[in-house]
């Protein structure tokens, strides 16, 4: 549906030139929500503007439905970004016109009749519960009111493709899971492919198929929800997923592990974090572990959480047994699909102030 080919998006500076975008590549299949995820400044909204092309690229090409707008421009750019609706971090209405006059807007520029601008707005209006506010102003609706507004908006000429770009930044998280909600029900109504920008990792575990890391302009990482947040591989990424599970532990877990290994010799010992997702989530595996290698497991620290209804976690555990019996343990656990990651330790009686993790899949 959506696909970016080495697009770099340069702007001019005060000091010289500024990439923005740097050689991104970029595939968003039909029907799937897709989030583009980094922190401020990291080229967000310079990459959701250039999928309308609102930004034309210094280089590269966009297509979207197999089109390939950079190819475009005038009238036939603009009838091409009909079949792109956005959605706005601050809502952009427009306070002099009325809930039902601001959703109607693209249809009245798109030159429609009355008639078939009212079948139109009546059911978009319904679809994002607001049909009893059809009168009322921007300035007597609330935040999330209005971004429901704005998502009838987009949706008023019957896209192919919804752009949300941070639309849900400026809302309290209630409102916010109401917001995405609504977005999650459209993916599913309509087919509508959505592209999520965010900066929050919250916004991308309730909605989005896959995700995107952006980081400097370019994408650093990139998969299935699931698999990125519990295997993330860049730096960047286990920052932005540390929101959601910790990838640090707490100092008092650091002081419960230097007790623990202080209490005997520590050359058949591992600290070990245990990230597991999915419906196999719920078997015993510890327990299994334990019996069939004959090593002792102390859960040291842990969360659990869901990503749309599927199960995933971490743990901190801390075993003890003999070298092969801990290594085949480890084996066992990994072919059982859990990700196992050892902790970096600078010397075997004491635990690293970095307190970083080193895969050990």
């Amino acid at each position: 549906m959506i696909e970016l080919r080495d697009i770099v998006q340069t702007y001019k500076g005060s000091s010289g030139p500024v990439e923005a975008l740097r050689g991104v590549n970029l595939e968003v299949k039909q029907g799937e929500v897709y989030g583009i995820i980094g922190r401020s400044g990291a080229g967000k909204s310079s990459l959701v503007r250039v999928i309308n092309l609102l930004n034309r690229p210094t280089s590269g090409q966009v297509f979207v439905g197999g089109r390939d707008l950079t190819t475009l421009d005038g009238d036939a750019l603009r009838v091409a970004r009909r079949d792109i609706g956005i959605v706005f971090q601050h809502f952009n209405l427009l306070s002099s016109r009325t809930v039902f006059d601001n959703v109607a807007l693209p249809l009245e520029i798109a030159g429609l009749g009355q008639s078939e601008i009212q079948a139109r707005v009546e059911p978009l209006l319904e679809l994002v519960g607001l049909s009893a506010l059809r009168d009322r102003f921007p300035a007597q609706i609330s935040g999330g009111q209005k971004q429901r507004v704005g998502i009838a908006r987009a949706l008023a000429n019957r896209p192919k493709v919804l752009l949300s770009d941070e639309a849900t930044s400026a809302l309290d998280p209630e409102t916010t899971r109401s917001i995405l909600g609504l977005l999650k029900q459209i993916n599913r109504e309509f087919g509508l492919t959505i592209v999520l920008i965010t900066h929050q990792m919250q916004v991308i575990k309730q909605v989005a198929d896959r995700v995107a890391v952006i980081d400097a302009g370019r994408i650093v990482e990139s998969g299935p929800v699931m698999e990125v947040f519990t295997r993330p591989q860049h730096a960047t990424t286990k920052s932005l997923i540390d929101e959601i599970v910790p990838q640090e532990l707490p100092e008092s877990v650091l002081a419960r592990i230097r007790t623990l290994m202080s209490a005997g010799p520590v050359g058949g010992s591992q600290l070990l974090r245990l990230a597991f997702a999915g419906a196999g989530s719920d078997a015993p595996l510890l327990s299994d572990v334990i019996r069939r290698f004959g090593i002792d497991l102390s859960i040291l620290h842990g969360q659990i959480d869901e990503i749309q209804g599927q199960p995933f976690g971490t743990l901190a555990v801390f075993a003890r047994g003999a070298r092969e019996p801990l290594q085949a343990a480890v084996a066992h656990l990994r072919a059982a699909g859990v990700a196992v990651q050892e902790v970096i330790q600078e010397s075997a009686s004491a635990v690293p102030a970095h307190r970083e993790l080193a895969d050990v899949r």
